[in-house]
């Protein structure tokens, strides 16, 4: 089992898709390794490094799927939802101490006025014309700062944090839940073996790419087996079925309230649904009525697989596993094991 990310990505076919978006042509996985070592290259020689907390404030797409691998590679990465308030922002970027943060070049986010009143560093996301989806360039906003502190250098090792993100904080404030290399590459590996991801299949990401569920089992789980990720603005029914005409997908993962508004509109694409089989359907982060469940698999005419996880065990702990692979007498659940961060 790897325990380096980079390492994990180095299995793929150069030359095979990667990363795809509507309307883009696509990064190969070998130009997606190219991007993430220049990327981490560029942030060190801004004195960032490994450990290093870099907060990412970046709308769903193949720009926010491709800074996350790439930062996570060799500093800890720290996605923020783009529609928290200054309040919120201001919380977030001093829990974290944050050493910069990364938006779309003129984006005029309130994270940034934020930033610069507590003298982080705001680092601008540059997409070139008719860029492949996802390939961007880090350009410091405003004059380059020449103090730069000295960083550790080079991919991130297996212990250390590559991933920060925080707890809801339903009955507290949020807390900070640091994810190692190795935390990351066990949860990409184990979800990878458990859907039998392959270099063949196509996952057509709708979920937020702040959120643990998108960011590993969206993005990273496939992209470790050489597949392709599809990457949309964001959740919308209305666009569903066309964003599926043109991704070609073999699986894609939601969570319930978007499988139940896919549900609504299915019947009107059922023309869509014929032309792109899909493999399987995954729903996590809530449980699925039962009713639904049915209904999703007769529309679809593909099993659905629910999974459990947790931010603190990065992702998936347990899944139903594919047709084919549960053991009589069981109990129905698969476990998928991670190693749980607990550094306080």
């Amino acid at each position: 089992m790897s325990s380096s990310l980079f390492d994990l990505l180095q299995a793929a076919d150069a030359a095979a898709p990667a990363l795809r978006a509507p309307g883009r042509p696509a990064l190969h996985h070998g130009a997606l390794r190219e991007l993430v070592a220049s990327t981490v290259q560029r942030l060190n020689a801004l004195g960032i490094g490994r450990n290093d907390r870099v907060a990412i404030v970046l709308n769903n797409g193949p720009e926010m799927a491709a800074c996350f691998v790439a930062c996570a590679c060799g500093v800890a990465a720290a996605p923020l939802n783009p529609s928290y308030r200054e309040d919120e922002f201001e919380f977030y970027l001093k829990d974290l101490q944050a050493r910069a943060l990364i938006v779309e070049a003129g984006s005029d986010s309130v994270a940034i006025a934020v930033a610069q009143r507590l003298g982080v560093r705001v680092l601008d996301l540059v997409v070139a014309e008719a860029a492949p989806a996802g390939h961007f360039e880090l350009q410091e906003r405003g004059a380059e700062s020449t103090q730069h502190v000295n960083a550790l250098p080079g991919f991130a090792q297996a212990d250390d944090v590559s991933m920060v993100l925080h707890t809801s904080g339903t009955t507290s404030r949020p807390k900070i839940v640091p994810l190692t290399q190795r935390n990351l590459c066990a949860s990409a590996q184990n979800i990878r073996r458990s859907l039998a991801f392959t270099a063949q299949d196509v996952g057509l990401n709708i979920m937020p790419l702040f959120h643990i569920h998108g960011l590993i089992a969206g993005v990273l789980a496939p992209l470790s087996a050489g597949s392709q990720v599809f990457c949309t603005p964001g959740f919308n029914a209305l666009k569903f079925f066309a964003w599926m005409d043109e991704a070609a997908p073999t699986w894609y993962t939601a969570v319930p309230t978007m499988h139940q508004a896919i549900l609504t509109r299915a019947s009107k694409n059922q023309d869509v649904i014929a032309r792109h089989p899909l493999r399987f359907l995954r729903s996590s982060s809530s449980s699925m009525p039962p009713q639904v469940i049915a209904e999703l698999e007769a529309t679809f005419q593909a099993p659905l697989i629910e999974a459990y996880g947790m931010t603190e065990a990065t992702h998936q702990m347990a899944s139903n596993p594919l047709p084919g692979t549960r053991r009589a007498g069981g109990s129905g659940l698969l476990a998928i094991w991670c190693v749980a961060s607990v550094m306080p």
